[in-house]
C-alpha cells in the first residue's frame, strides 16, 4: 500500500486517514467497493436509464427544499409508473449493505408503492413490500407486506383514523426511511440476508437517492456533534453530505424531516407497520433523549477558575497519595480533514479502545468539523480533568505526521523497462513497486505518487506529460490516472484484466489503451476514452479485444488516437477503433514471420497534421533484427541484424550467425538508441549504417528512452540500474542502483555514515546515508548473506550467510578479514556490542557464539550450543545488546523463553518465562523478537507471536507493561529511540511510531508504502530519519522536535552527531573529531576501582501504582562486569580508610578571598597557588592580600544551559521625546495586560503568605489579585525584564532588564510592594542579570550577571549601596542565599559549585569562597541551578539531568541521581520535598526525606523511603516556579508563555495566564465589546473575555502563520451569541471562518495563493474582503465559499489595510450602500463603492501620496495606512511613509487633502474612535500617541517594542494595542 503520511492509528484503502466512525455488528461484510456507503443512483448512473429501467411518468425537477434534484415519479396505477433497479429481472444488484437508506418524499394524497427482493444466504428471493395503500401487514414464504402511515408536519392535525392509514397529507415531508434488512428477514421469516437484488419504485413518490451501508446515519447530526458525543464507537456516524437534506441556520432537522427507522423497538403505534417512532438513530436500537447537548462556552470568574490559591493555603491540607497526573489545561480538539466518513478497521478500534481503558483518565469533548490542520482550544466548566477525543485523535502522538517519506532506494519490482523522461527532460519516472517516483537528474529530489496497493506493472506519459497513466500488477489490477504537475490522482478504474503488461497514451491524452491477460492468460487488448477525466468526468472503456497471439510491446500511433500498432512472438500487428469494436490486422513478415519482437518507435515525433500514408516504426528482436515497417502498406520496408563483434556494423539482410538480443528501441529525429542483451547502449544514425557511440552496461539493457530535447538517452538494466547517458558531454550518470530481490536486513553506523544492506540476490551493499549512494558490491558466491551488521567504530563489516559462514570486511581496504566457521546453517543473528570490544552470532541451529573484536581480525571467545531458539529464524531482533554494552538478549532456549546474559562472559543472567505472562490466554504466546529500552529506563521490550509487546524489567524480569494488538501479525523489528520517547515497529507492510510512553489516547501513527512485508526498521545514528527495508529501502524524515538542549561547545549545528545522553556523559563519553572516545582512557577502571567514591545513581522512574524506593548502589566500574550484584551490602562497604569526598581532600586549596569595592573598579579575584593550601582558612583571612585588577573577560559564547536570559530581538529604539499627560489628566488607563514572557527567566514571584504575585509581560510588571483577577502594572523599564525577586517578607520587589539606548549598564528597579512605588535603581552589570536573590533577614541583596557580564555583586538593602562585587572568570548560572544563614551563599557554573562566606567587620565586607567540584563520574557538565534544603544540605541540577546533592558543612557531593532526561533549570526546596523543573517540559516532585539520613551515616546507610511521588508534563520549557511552604501547590512559568497553577495533593495543573508565543498579528473587539479576538504568527486565533480577560477558546493551525483577522459585524436583526463569528487569513492563502460560541470551523476557502495581509467584513458581514501579499484584493461569499471578485488595480504590492463603511445610497454619485478602502504598501489607496447584492463595485477614487526617493535612516519603511473617519463622513485619514512625518485627513467630496496633523515618527499602527474625536497612533519607538483631532496630544509608554497593532473598541470606550507579544488592553477615562 502506498506511502504518503502517517495515520493516528487507522487507514483506508488508499492509505489516507479516515475520519469515520465505526462498523457496527453486521450480518454481512460488504464488499470493499461498497464500503463505507454506496450511492446507489450514482453508482448505476440512473439518469443515463442504461442500468436502469423507468416506466410511465418518471421525471427529473428541481426541488424547492431540498434545493437540488430529485427523480418524479406519478401515476394513478402503482404498476403502470415506476423506476425499477437494475434493467432487467435477471440482473442483480449485489449490495450487501446491513441498511438500505430511502430518501422520499410521498405525493399528498396519492398512494406509493415500493418493492424490493432480497436474497437470502439459502438462494431463496423475498420480496419486501411496504405502501400507504396496505392496511395490514401480510407475509407468506417469500413476500412481506407492510402498510407504510404517513405522518404530517410537526404542529398540524389529523384525524385518528387518518393517522393510521391512508394516502399522504398534504403537509407530509420528507423522510429518511432506514431498512434493516437482515433483521427484517430474521424477525419475519427467520431467513438469513445474503444481498439486495432490485428495487423498484412504484407511483407516486418523489425520490432524492438510495443507499446502502453498514453503518447507522443519523441525517439529523452533524459531524461535530457525533465526535463529541463519540457515537462514532457506538455504530453511530453523520449522513454522507451527499445523501443529506439541507437544514437552514438555526434550525433542526427533526423539525423539518422525517426518520423512520424499521424494524423499530418501543413503538406503542400498530405493530407491523412503517411508521415514525423515534427521533434518531442509536446503535442497538436505543434512542437517546437528545443525542447531542450542545453546551456554549462558559465563561468563569477569576476567582472560581483559579481555584483561589490564597484561600486553599489556609484549609486543610491532605498528604498527597501516588496517583496518575491529571493536567487541567484548555481542553484540545483537532478538526478532521473533510473526507466521507469512514469506518475504522477492527484491530485498530480494539487497539484504541485498549489505550483509552489504560489511561484511566476521564475525557470530554468539544465540536468539531473539518480541516486537517487545525486545532480548538475551549474553557470548560468542569474540575474534572478533561481530554478532548474523538475520531481524529484528539490526544494523539505528535507531530503528525510525524514520519515524511524522502527517499526511496529502489527500482522496478514487476519491470525493470519502465522508465519515462518528463516533457521538461529534467525529471525521469519510474516505478518502485508499489510506489512511483518522480526524480529530478540534477537535484537527485524525489517526489512520489502514492496510492497503488501491488507493484506498478507498466508506465505512460501522454505528449504534454500533464496525464500519467499506471497500471497494477496483481489479480485486482487497476489503472490511475495522475495529473503529473499536481500529484493528484484523477481516476480509479477497473481493467478487467488480470495483469496488464502495457500501457500506451495518445499524444492528446485522451486516449489509453492497454494490454494483458485475461483470468484465462488469454491475451486482451482495452482501449479507454481519457477525455472527461481532468474535467471531474470518468474514464470509459471504448473498445476491448481478446486475441491469441502474443503482444510484448503496443503503441498509440503518433497520427490516428484510434490506431495502435503492437508486436510481439511471431507477429506485428495494426489495429484501430471504429464503431466501438476494436480489430487487428497483420503486417506480412514473409522470412521474419518467426522472430520474437519485443520493442517498436515511431520514427517521428507527434504528427496529427501528417497523413499515416507517410508513417514508418522500426520493430526489435531477440534475433538482433530491426525492422522497417511501412504503415501505409503493412509491409516491411527493410530489415537490419545487430551481430556481434567484430561483425558489429549491421548488415542489411544478413541471415548468418547468431545475432544480439535487442530489448529496446527508442528514435527522435535524428538518431536511434538500442539496449540490448549484451549489456550495450548503442546510438546509430537513422539509417542504421554504423555504430555511432556505445556504453557498457553491468547488466543486460531493458529499456532506452530518449529525451524531449534530444541531448540524454534513458538507460534502465535487469540489475536494477537506472542512469542515463548526456550526448554533450558523453559521460554515463547514475541515477538510481538498487538490488534485484527483497532487501533482508541492513545496519547503520554514525562516524562515517554508512548503510550495509543484503539481500536475496546474494548481494551485500554498502550506501552513503548522506548521498543515498551505492559504495561498495560485494558479491558472495558460496551462499547467500542474511544478516549484517557494522563495528560501532572502525570500517568494518561483518556478513552472516545461509551456511552458516560469518565474515568480517575491511571496507578501508576493501578485503576479507576472517571467514569465521563456527556455525553449520543459517545464521539467524549477528550483532556488535555498542562499545565494539565484542560481536555475536547466532544460527539456526540454537548455538550462540561471542567474538572479541579489539583487535581488527576478531577471534572466538566463546560457543554455546542449544542456547538460542532453533525456530526463530533470521530477524534483527533475534540477537540485542544494551546501550552500555553490559547485557545480551535473546529468545532462547525456547521460543517461550527470553534470556538475558552478561554480554562479555555469556554468563546467564535472567530467564522469562514469557507464555505465562498472560495468564488469560488459554493458547502458549512465543516470542519473536527483542529490544532493550535506553539504560537509565533498564527495560526490555519483547515482541510476541500473539501481536503483543511486552515490556519487561530487564533486572527482574517482571512485567511493567503490555501493548497489544500491535500489528495485524507478529512484528517483525522493533527500536527505540535513543532518547527513549518513540518506538518503531514493523508488521505485514506497514511501519508505526509509537510514543513509547503512551501518553496519548492513540498512541501511534501508521505509514505504509511497502508492496511487500517490512523485514527491519530502525532510526538513523542521528535521529533524524528513519530507514526501513523489504521490498525496497525507504528513508524517512523523523520530525519529532528534539528535546530542548542546546548543543556542547564547538558541536555546530550542522552536524548531524546526536547529542550526548546523560547515560553517555556518566560513562565518561564524548564525541571529538567525529568519532567517540573515551574520556578515562583504556585504565578507567583503575581510575574508578575505590566504588566508594563514586556517588550514588539512578533513582528509578516509579509505576503510578507503587513508587519504587530510590536505588542508591554504586556505578559500575567499566569493563567486564555484572550489573546484577549478589549483595549490595558488598557494593555499599569501602575499603579501609576511603573516604567518600570526591573534592580534593585538603579544600584549603580552593578558597578565596576577596575585598569589599568601594568604586566602580571590579577586583577580578584568582585562587590562590596549591603551596598555599596547608593554611587554614583563618590564615588566609588575616594574611595581608596581593590583588590584581584584570580586564573583565568577555564570554561570547553562550554555556550549555537554558537558563541564561536572552531577550527578543527588536529593531526599536526609546523614543527620543515624549509628551505625557498632564497628572490627573490622563485619557488612557491601562486596564490588563494578556501574555507572560516565556523568554524571561525567573520573572515571577508569588508569597503564598500574603498572597502578593507579578509576573513580567514585556517591560511591564503585571502586579495581579488572585482573588479578582485585577491587575496592577508597574511601569519603570524600557527594556524587557529578565527576572524578578521578592524580599522574604513580601515588602520589596527587585526586577531587571537590559540596558537602555545610551547606558552602559543594565537597570535593576527597587519596588516597594504595598504602594507600587519604584524607590531605587540599581546599575551595575553591563549586560544582563541571571540571576537575583534576598537574604534570609533581607539584607542583602545579590545579583548575577549573565555568561557575557560574569560578574557577582552584594548589595545593602538599607542604603542599596554596592557592598561588594567581583568577577567570576567563567559564566554562573545561579545564586541562592542558605535560608539559615544570610551570612553564606552560593552559585553554580561550569562544573562546580562556590560556596561563599560573607564577614562584615563594620562597614567592610569581605567574602570567601570555596570552589567545589561536581563528582568525576558525571563528566564534563554544567551545574544549571540549586537551592537549599533542610538543615545542612544544598541540591543542584545540571544541564544532563542529574541532581546532585551537598553537604555544606563539608562541601562535597555525596550523591547524584537520574532525575530527568533534559536540563534541570529550576530547583525548589521545601522540607523533605523537592520540586525539579526541565527542558523536557517537565515537573517532578521528589521525597528527599532519606537523604538526611544518607549525609549523617555515610555509606552503611541504607533507605527505602526516597521515591518520586509525582510528575506533570506542561507546554513548555519551566522557567520559573513559586511554591507554598508545603510544596503542595504554587506557580509554573514556562517559555510557552504559560503561568500555571499546580496542585500535587489533587495531581491537578491549570492554567492561570497565557499568551501568545510569538509576534502578535492583529488585534480587533466583538461587536457586543464582551470580548476581543487576537491572532499570531504561531498560527493561533485567540478570543479572550473582557470582564475576566480569560482565555475562552483558541483555534490552532498547524505549520501556517495567521496574519490578520476580523469580526462580523453586528447583524441587523437582534444579536444572538451563537452567530458571533471570526474571519482569519494565514500564510498560506486560505482563510477561515470560525464559529466562536460553537467552538468550530465553519468555513475554508483559498481565494489567494499567496500570504493574506489584510481582511475585513463588509458592513452587513454578508461579504468578505481579503488582500493578499502579491497586491490582489478578493471579495468571497462567507455563505457559498465562492470568490465573487478579484481585483488587480494593487497588484504587486501587499495589501496593509482594508476596511468598510456605510453610506447612502446615492452618495459621491454612484449607487451602493458601502463604501471600502484598500490600502498596499506602495502608498497608494483605491476607495471603492459596492451594492453586494446587485453584484457592483465600482472605483470611487485612487489616491498616491509622493515620497522621497531613498528614505534616510530607515532599516524598513512604515506601513502605509489608511481608515475611514468616523465623525467626517466622507473622509479617510492616510499615515505612511511621506515628505513630512504626518497624518493627512482627505475629504472624498472635495478630492483633496482638508487637514495634516504632525507626527513625531512615522505611525506603524492608526485606530479611530467610533464615539470621540481621538486617534490612536502607534510608533516604532514604543511609543502609543492619542490625539484629539484637532487638539493637544498624550504619549503612553508600556511598550518594549514597536506598537504594530492599535484597535478601538466600537463603543470608543477600549483600545487595544499590540507590541511584539504583549496585548495591552486600555480603557479610556477622560475626554
Amino acid at each position: 500500500m502506498a506511502a504518503g503520511r502517517g495515520t493516528s492509528g487507522r487507514r483506508d484503502s488508499s492509505g489516507v486517514r479516515g475520519a469515520g466512525g465505526t462498523v457496527p455488528p453486521a450480518l454481512v461484510v460488504p464488499a470493499a467497493w461498497q464500503r463505507p456507503y454506496l450511492n446507489i443512483f450514482k453508482h448505476f448512473r440512473v439518469e443515463e436509464w442504461k442500468r436502469s429501467a423507468r416506466e410511465g411518468d418518471v421525471a427529473t425537477f428541481m426541488d424547492t427544499r431540498l434545493k437540488g434534484t430529485v427523480y418524479r415519479i406519478r401515476g394513478s396505477i402503482p404498476g403502470s409508473s415506476y423506476l425499477q433497479l437494475p434493467r432487467t429481472g435477471t440482473q442483480s444488484l449485489g449490495l450487501t449493505g446491513r441498511y438500505l437508506y430511502l430518501l422520499f418524499r410521498p405525493v399528498p394524497h396519492k398512494h406509493f408503492v415500493v418493492h424490493l427482493d432480497v436474497t437470502t444466504e439459502e438462494k431463496q428471493v423475498v420480496r419486501i413490500s411496504f405502501s400507504s395503500l396496505f392496511k395490514e401487514f401480510k407475509s407468506t414464504a417469500t413476500w412481506l407486506q407492510f402498510p407504510f402511515v404517513c405522518g404530517a408536519a410537526k404542529g398540524s392535525a389529523r384525524s385518528p383514523r387518518h393517522e393510521l392509514v391512508g394516502d399522504a397529507p398534504t403537509d407530509v415531508r420528507w423522510t429518511c426511511l432506514v431498512l434493516d434488512l437482515p433483521s427484517i428477514l430474521s424477525l419475519y421469516l427467520n431467513r438469513h440476508y445474503s444481498h439486495l437484488k432490485s428495487i423498484k419504485l412504484c407511483s407516486s413518490l418523489l425520490v432524492k437517492n438510495l443507499c446502502t451501508s453498514d453503518l447507522v446515519f443519523d441525517p439529523g447530526m452533524t459531524f461535530s456533534e457525533a465526535h463529541q458525543a463519540e457515537l462514532a464507537c457506538h455504530g453511530v456516524v453523520p449522513m454522507p453530505r451527499e445523501m443529506a437534506f439541507p437544514v437552514p441556520k438555526g434550525e433542526k432537522w427533526h423539525d423539518l424531516y422525517d426518520y423512520i427507522r424499521f424494524p423499530s423497538e418501543g413503538s406503542k403505534l400498530p405493530k407491523d407497520s412503517i411508521q415514525k417512532s423515534c427521533p434518531g438513530p442509536v446503535a442497538g436500537g436505543q434512542a437517546p433523549e437528545d443525542p447531542i447537548q450542545q453546551k456554549p462556552v462558559a465563561l468563569t470568574s477569576a476567582v472560581r477558575d483559579r481555584l483561589s490559591l490564597i484561600q486553599q493555603i489556609t484549609s486543610p491540607k491532605a498528604m498527597p497519595h501516588h496517583c496518575a497526573v491529571i493536567p487541567k489545561s484548555i481542553p484540545e480538539v483537532h478538526l478532521t480533514a473533510s473526507r466521507p466518513p469512514r469506518a475504522m478497521p477492527a484491530g485498530d478500534q480494539e487497539l484504541e479502545q485498549n489505550q483509552k481503558s489504560r489511561s484511566g483518565e476521564d475525557t470530554g469533548q468539544s465540536p468539531t468539523v473539518g480541516d486537517g490542520g487545525i486545532h480548538v482550544y475551549a474553557h470548560q466548566r468542569s474540575k474534572q480533568a478533561t481530554r478532548a477525543v474523538h475520531a481524529a485523535s484528539e490526544e494523539r502522538l505528535l507531530p503528525d505526521p510525524i514520519l515524511k517519506l524522502s527517499m526511496i532506494i529502489g527500482f522496478g519490482g514487476c519491470s525493470t523497462k519502465w522508465a519515462l523522461w518528463a516533457q521538461n527532460s529534467t525529471a525521469v519516472v519510474y516505478p518502485c513497486h508499489a510506489v512511483i517516483v518522480t526524480l529530478q537528474i540534477h537535484s537527485r529530489k524525489q517526489r512520489f505518487f502514492i496510492g497503488h496497493t501491488d507493484k506498478v506493472s507498466a508506465l505512460a506519459f501522454d505528449g504534454s506529460s500533464t496525464l500519467l497513466a499506471s497500471a497494477q500488477a496483481g489479480p485486482r489490477s487497476v489503472v490511475r490516472l495522475w495529473d503529473f504537475p499536481t500529484g493528484s490522482c484523477l481516476s480509479v478504474f477497473k481493467t478487467h484484466v488480470h495483469s496488464l503488461l502495457s500501457l500506451s497514451f495518445s499524444y492528446s491524452g485522451t486516449v489509453l489503451c492497454g494490454v494483458g491477460k485475461d483470468g484465462h492468460g488469454k491475451t486482451m487488448v482495452v482501449v479507454w476514452s481519457t477525455a472527461q477525466v481532468t474535467r471531474g468526468g470518468e474514464v470509459a472503456v471504448l473498445a476491448k479485444a481478446h486475441t491469441d497471439v502474443d503482444i510484448q510491446a503496443l503503441k498509440i500511433t503518433s497520427f490516428d488516437d484510434t490506431r495502435m500498432v503492437s508486436c510481439g512472438r511471431d507477429n506485428i500487428r495494426l489495429w484501430r477503433v471504429r464503431s466501438g469494436v476494436l480489430r487487428s490486422c497483420p503486417v506480412d513478415l514473409g522470412e521474419y514471420h518467426s522472430l520474437e519482437f519485443t520493442g517498436l518507435a515511431f520514427q517521428d515525433g507527434h504528427a496529427a497534421e501528417r497523413e499515416h500514408e507517410d508513417c514508418t516504426f522500426f520493430v526489435c528482436s531477440k534475433s538482433g533484427h530491426i525492422l522497417e515497417v511501412d504503415y501505409q502498406n503493412v509491409s516491411v520496408r527493410s530489415a537490419r541484424r545487430l551481430l556481434p563483434a567484430p561483425l558489429q556494423d549491421c548488415q542489411r539482410l544478413d541471415k548468418t550467425g547468431a545475432g544480439i538480443a535487442i530489448n529496446s528501441i527508442s528514435i527522435s529525429s535524428h538518431f536511434c538508441a538500442t539496449g540490448s542483451e549484451d549489456g550495450y547502449l548503442r546510438l546509430w544514425p537513422l539509417d542504421f549504417s554504423a555504430v555511432v557511440a556505445e556504453a557498457e552496461q553491468e547488466a543486460p539493457v531493458s529499456s532506452v528512452c530518449i529525451s524531449p530535447d534530444g541531448r540524454r538517452i534513458l538507460c534502465t538494466t535487469a540489475a536494477g540500474y537506472l542512469g542515463y547517458l548526456d550526448l554533450q558531454s558523453w559521460d554515463s550518470n547514475t541515477l538510481m542502483r538498487s538490488h534485484e530481490d527483497s532487501v533482508l536486513a541492513f545496519s547503520m553506523e554514525g562516524v562515517w555514515k554508512w548503510m550495509a544492506t543484503v539481500s536475496q540476490d546474494s548481494t551485500i551493499r554498502v550506501w552513503d546515508l548522506v548521498s543515498m549512494q551505492q559504495r561498495y558490491d560485494f558479491t558472495a558466491e558460496e551462499g547467500t548473506p542474511c544478516a549484517v551488521a557494522f563495528h560501532p567504530t572502525q570500517q568494518m563489516l561483518a556478513c552472516g550467510f545461509d551456511n552458516g559462514m560469518v565474515w568480517t570486511f575491511s571496507l578501508a581496504t576493501s578485503s576479507l578479514l576472517v571467514e569465521h566457521k563456527q556455525h553449520r546453517t543459517v545464521i539467524t543473528g549477528l550483532t556488535f556490542s555498542p562499545d565494539g570490544n565484542f560481536m555475536f552470532s547466532s544460527c539456526l541451529q540454537g548455538s550462540l557464539a561471542l567474538y572479541s573484536c579489539m583487535a581488527q581480525k576478531s577471534h572466538v571467545l566463546r560457543v554455546l550450543g542449544n542456547v538460542v531458539a532453533p525456530d526463530t529464524g533470521s530477524s534483527p531482533g533475534v540477537l540485542v545488546v544494551s546501550e552500555d554494552s553490559h547485557l545480551l538478549a535473546f529468545v532462547g532456549p525456547s521460543k517461550y523463553v527470553v534470556t538475558v546474559m552478561e554480554a562479555c562472559s555469556l554468563d546467564e543472567l535472567l530467564r522469562v518465562d514469557i507464555s505465562i505472562l498472560d495468564l488469560n490466554s488459554t493458547a502458549l504466546d512465543s516470542a519473536v523478537g527483542v529490544c532493550f529500552a535506553p539504560v537509565p529506563r533498564g527495560e526490555l521490550l519483547v515482541a510476541t507471536s500473539s501481536n503483543k509487546i511486552l515490556v519487561l524489567d530487564a533486572k527482574t524480569g517482571r512485567l511493567v507493561r503490555e501493548v497489544s494488538p500491535v500489528h495485524k501479525v507478529s512484528c517483525s523489528s522493533l527500536v527505540l529511540s535513543k532518547d527513549g520517547r518513540y518506538l518503531l515497529t514493523a508488521g505485514d507492510k506497514v511501519i508505526k511510531v509509537w510514543d513509547y510512553q503512551m501518553h496519548s489516547n492513540i498512541n501511534f501513527q501508521v505509514y505504509i508504502g511497502h508492496s511487500e512485508p517490512v523485514r527491519q526498521v530502525a532510526f538513523t545514528p542521528d535521529q533524524r530519519h528513519v530507514i526501513s527495508v523489504g521490498d525496497a529501502i525507504f528513508l524517512w524524515d523523523f520530525l519529532a522536535l528534539p528535546e530542548e538542549r542546546s548543543p556542547p561547545a564547538g558541536l555546530h549545528s550542522s552536524e548531524s552527531v546526536p547529542l550526548l545522553g546523560p547515560e553517555q556523559r556518566k560513562n565518561g563519553f564524548s564525541h571529538v573529531g567525529g568519532s567517540w572516545r573515551n574520556e578515562l582512557g583504556e585504565g578507567s577502571s583503575e581510575i574508578l576501582k575505590d566504588a566508594s567514591e563514586t556517588p550514588r545513581q539512578a533513582v528509578p522512574l516509579p509505576l503510578l501504582s507503587s513508587p519504587p524506593c530510590l536505588d542508591v548502589s554504586s556505578v559500575h566500574q567499566t569493563g567486564c562486569q555484572s550489573i546484577f550484584s549478589e549483595s549490595d551490602k558488598e557494593e555499599e562497604a569501602d575499603p579501609p580508610g576511603s573516604s567518600r569526598m570526591l573534592v580534593n581532600r585538603d579544600k584549603d586549596a580552593s578558597v578565596l578571598v576577596v575585598e569589599p569595592v568601594r568604586n566602580e573598579e571590579l577586583i577580578v579575584v584568582r585562587p590562590k597557588e596549591r603551596q598555599e593550601s596547608s593554611r587554614s582558612p583563618e590564615t588566609l583571612a588575616s594574611e595581608p592580600r596581593k590583588e590584581t585588577t584584570n580586564p573583565k573577560p568577555q564570554c561570547s559564547v553562550r554555556p550549555d544551559s537554558y537558563r541564561h536570559f536572552t531577550p527578543c530581538f527588536k529593531a526599536s529604539v526609546l523614543p527620543k521625546s515624549f509628551l505625557p499627560p498632564p497628572t490627573g489628566s490622563e485619557v488612557l488607563k491601562l486596564k490588563a495586560v494578556i501574555g507572560y514572557n516565556g523568554n524571561g527567566r525567573g520573572n515571577m514571584v508569588w508569597n503564598p503568605d500574603t498572597g502578593f504575585f507579578a509576573y513580567t509581560c514585556g517591560c511591564i510588571i503585571v502586579v495581579e489579585d488572585l482573588h479578582s483577577g485585577s491587575q496592577n502594572h508597574w511601569l519603570g523599564h524600557a527594556e524587557e525584564i529578565s527576572t524578578l525577586t521578592v524580599s522574604h517578607d513580601a515588602q520589596v520587589l527587585a526586577s531587571a532588564s537590559g540596558k537602555r539606548n545610551g547606558d552602559s549598564h543594565c537597570q535593576i528597579c527597587i519596588w516597594n510592594v504595598p504602594d507600587g512605588v519604584c524607590t531605587a535603581s540599581l546599575f551595575h552589570h553591563e549586560t544582563q542579570v541571571q540571576a537575583m536573590a534576598f537574604s534570609q533577614d533581607d539584607r542583602f541583596l545579590v545579583t548575577l550577571g549573565d555568561y557575557s557580564d560574569q560578574t557577582i555583586a552584594l548589595w545593602n538593602t538599607y542604603t542599596y549601596e554596592l557592598m561588594w562585587s567581583t568577577c567570576i572568570s567563567e559564566p554562573v548560572h545561579d545564586v541562592a542565599f542558605s535560608p539559615f544563614s544570610h551570612r553564606e551563599l552560593a552559585c553554580v557554573g561550569n562544573g562546580t559549585v562556590m560556596f561563599w562566606l560573607l564577614e562584615q567587620q563594620g562597614p567592610n565586607v569581605h567574602l570567601k569562597v570555596h570552589r567545589a567540584s561536581a563528582p568525576d563520574v558525571l563528566g564534563s557538565v554544567e551545574l544549571t541551578s540549586l537551592c537549599y534544603g533542610a538543615d545542612t544540605l544544598l541540591y543542584s541540577g545540571t544541564n544532563s539531568g542529574q541532581i546532585c546533592v551537598w553537604d555544606t558543612e563539608t562541601n562535597c557531593c555525596f550523591m547524584t541521581w537520574e532525575a530527568d532526561e533534559g536540563e534541570i533549570g529550576v530547583l525548589v526546596c521545601r522540607h523533605n520535598r523537592l520540586l525539579s523543573g526541565s527542558n523536557a517540559k517537565r515537573i517532578r516532585l521528589w521525597a528527599v526525606a532519606a537523604v538526611q539520613e544518607l549525609r549523617l551515616k555515610g555509606p552503611d546507610a541504607r533507605s527505602n523511603l526516597v521515591l518520586l511521588e509525582h510528575e506533570i508534563t506542561l507546554d513548555g520549557t519551566i522557567v520559573s516556579a513559586a511554591f507554598d511552604d508545603s510544596l503542595e501547590m504554587g506557580i509554573v512559568g514556562t517559555t510557552a508563555g504559560t503561568l500555571w497553577y499546580i496542585n500535587w495533593v489533587e495531581s491537578t495543573s491549570i492554567r492561570l495566564i497565557s499568551g501568545h508565543k510569538n509576534k502578535v498579528t492583529e488585534v480587533c473587539f466583538g461587536p457586543d465589546e464582551t470580548r476581543c479576538a487576537t491572532c499570531g504568527e504561531d498560527g493561533s486565533v485567540r478570543i479572550w473575555s473582557l470582564g475576566s480577560m480569560e482565555l475562552v477558546v483558541q483555534f490552532q493551525v498547524l505549520n501556517q502563520s495567521c496574519q490578520c483577522l476580523a469580526w462580523k459585524p453586528h447583524p441587523v436583526v437582534a444579536w444572538r451569541a451563537e452567530s458571533q463569528h471570526v474571519v482569519a487569513g494565514y500564510s498560506d492563502g486560505t482563510i477561515r471562518v470560525f464559529n466562536i460560541s460553537r467552538t468550530e470551523m465553519e468555513l475554508k476557502m483559498q481565494p489567494h495563493a499567496v500570504a493574506l495581509t489584510a481582511i475585513a467584513y463588509s458592513t452587513d458581514g454578508e461579504m468578505i474582503l481579503s488582500g493578499g501579499k502579491d497586491g490582489l484584493v478578493a471579495v468571497s461569499s462567507p455563505r457559498t465559499g465562492m470568490t465573487i471578485h478579484v481585483l488587480a488595480d494593487h497588484k504587486g504590492s501587499p495589501i496593509t489595510a482594508l476596511q468598510c463603511t456605510m453610506k447612502q445610497y446615492r452618495d459621491f454619485g454612484v449607487e451602493g450602500g458601502e463604501l471600502w478602502l484598500a490600502t498596499s504598501s506602495d502608498r497608494r489607496v483605491s476607495v471603492w463603492a459596492s451594492d453586494w447584492l446587485k453584484d457592483k463595485c465600482e472605483l470611487l477614487d485612487w489616491l498616491s501620496f509622493p515620497a522621497p526617493a531613498s528614505p534616510e535612516g530607515l532599516d524598513t519603511l512604515p506601513p502605509s495606512l489608511a481608515v475611514f473617519c468616523p465623525w467626517e463622513h466622507g473622509t479617510l485619514v492616510y499615515v505612511g511613509f511621506g515628505r513630512q512625518k504626518e497624518a493627512l485627513f482627505y475629504s472624498l467630496h472635495k478630492k483633496q487633502v482638508v487637514m495634516k496633523i504632525p507626527l513625531p515618527y512615522f505611525a506603524t499602527s492608526l485606530s479611530l474612535s467610533p464615539a470621540a474625536r481621538f486617534m490612536a497612533v502607534g510608533f516604532g519607538a514604543r511609543l502609543l500617541r492619542l490625539l484629539r483631532c484637532p487638539g493637544e496630544a498624550q504619549d503612553y509608554a508600556g511598550h518594549d517594542d514597536t506598537v504594530h497593532r492599535c484597535c478601538f473598541a466600537p463603543s470608543g470606550r477600549r483600545l487595544l494595542t499590540a507590541s511584539h507579544s504583549a496585548v495591552l488592553l486600555w480603557e479610556l477615562t477622560g475626554g
